[in-house]
């Protein structure tokens, strides 16, 4: 019998593991993972960036959560000698038409607490040579870090914790037993008081199976990268971002140094065609079904048509993609790019086509269910996981369990 059992090995399940067991250090817990390592999917193909919270809007969850998430992820990593560089990054208009958004953007950035300074074409130069713009910010607090250190981090404390960690391990069905819940895997069953999924591009799934009504779907959408040659590493100092659209989701293609001084350009945004599909040709009949006899996807493709076939354009063609990348740098060329690893995002659509904006954490019946954690999840892994524990209702057992 387990007081908590967590599904989802991604960096929200084991940051909420870990929380739990600093919370309740006597009570037993459960990480299920279906996968053979941490952090295997969203986790672990994101583009490592500490984001500062500057895109977010004032007082929501995102804002709130990645503004002390950033801090506290660096404190963790400096803790516990996880490599990482808070080098900063530019934010830059690369046509005039684009200077009132770069100005919201910046006064969003006062507004949730960031570090951020208006900088000129000339100052974008000092610290990125070879970036063509009108107009800038600079972001200080933004770093990078490989999220998959701090993952096997996270699980070796929860180890030491006490914490019971099942890789392979893949949830079938969840059963209502009295007051408890069965949990039924591949592996067997596991009775638990309580159970919080953190289940990502499953979670909305999941939460059905608890009996819990997410009221969104998830959509995946895969974001596509190029990596520049080693030979042309040095046109980018740092991170190089273009001017959101607002009324997109996505911020657009950019240029992220790694931790490993590899250089990523993209990604793209378009849609999956399975839920883990990391590959154009990746399809699964029941995950593309589910999308495309959703009412919600339809309004959002209708909304978002003319940004979607760009998308689409830039996923097959790599010209395309190095035109949007020259807006940028128009020094790089497509001979200086080659594909690397794409990424999945959960990204959780209401029935009227709106897209859940915020993280959405529900409840349940002895559950919660956290279902929409994007980007960025990993900045706030640390916080979103100590909210998720100050949700969890306080019965008479859970007190024997903290001291």
């Amino acid at each position: 019998m387990y007081d908590f059992a967590i599904i989802g090995g991604g960096i929200v399940g084991l940051s909420t593991a870990m929380a739990l067991g600093d919370r309740y250090p006597h009570a037993k817990i459960l990480v299920l993972e279906k996968e053979s390592q941490w952090a295997f999917h969203q986790t672990g193909n994101n583009s490592g960036v500490i984001h500062s919270g500057i895109y977010y809007k004032p007082g929501s969850f995102k804002a709130q959560f990645c503004r002390d998430g950033s801090r506290s992820m660096v404190e963790f990593c400096q803790k516990h000698d996880i490599e990482h560089d808070i080098c900063g990054k530019v934010i830059v208009a690369t046509e005039a038409q684009e200077l009132p958004r770069l100005e919201n953007l910046y006064k969003r950035g006062l507004d949730n607490g960031i570090a951020v300074r208006r900088i000129s074409p000339e100052e974008v130069k000092e610290i990125e040579p070879h970036v063509s713009c009108v107009g800038g910010i600079r972001v200080l607090s933004t770093g990078i870090v490989n999220y998959k250190q701090v993952c096997l981090k996270y699980a070796e404390i929860i180890q030491q914790q006490g914490g019971d960690l099942r890789l392979n391990t893949k949830v079938i069905q969840i059963i209502q037993k009295g007051k408890n819940q069965v949990v039924e895997t591949n592996k067997g069953n596991f009775e638990t008081k309580f159970v919080i999924n953190c289940a990502g591009l499953h979670s909305d799934r999941i939460a059905k199976l608890g009996k819990a009504n997410p009221e969104a779907k998830i959509v995946p959408f895969r974001g596509e990268y190029y990596e520049l040659t080693p030979a042309k590493r040095y046109l980018v100092k740092t991170l190089i971002y273009p001017v959101p659209n607002p009324d997109f989701p996505f911020l657009g293609v950019h240029f992220t140094r790694m931790i490993d001084n590899s250089v990523h350009a993209g990604p793209n945004a378009v849609l999956s065609l399975k839920r883990e599909g990391y590959k154009k040709t990746d399809f699964d009949l029941r995950d593309f079904a589910e999308v495309i006899t959703y009412p919600g996807f339809w309004k959002l493709a209708a909304k978002h048509a003319d940004e979607g076939i760009q998308e689409i354009i830039r996923s097959f063609s790599k010209a395309a993609f190095v035109r949007s990348l020259q807006k940028l740098i128009p020094e790089v060329q497509a001979e200086d790019l080659v594909p690397t690893h794409a990424g999945v995002r959960a990204q959780a659509l209401m029935n009227n086509g709106s897209l859940v904006d915020d993280f959405l954490i529900i409840q349940g019946d002895n559950s919660i269910h956290v279902c929409n954690a994007p980007s960025p999840a990993a900045t706030s892994s640390l916080e979103i996981g100590k909210a998720i524990v100050r949700q969890i209702p306080q019965p008479a057992h859970l007190q024997s369990l903290v001291t």
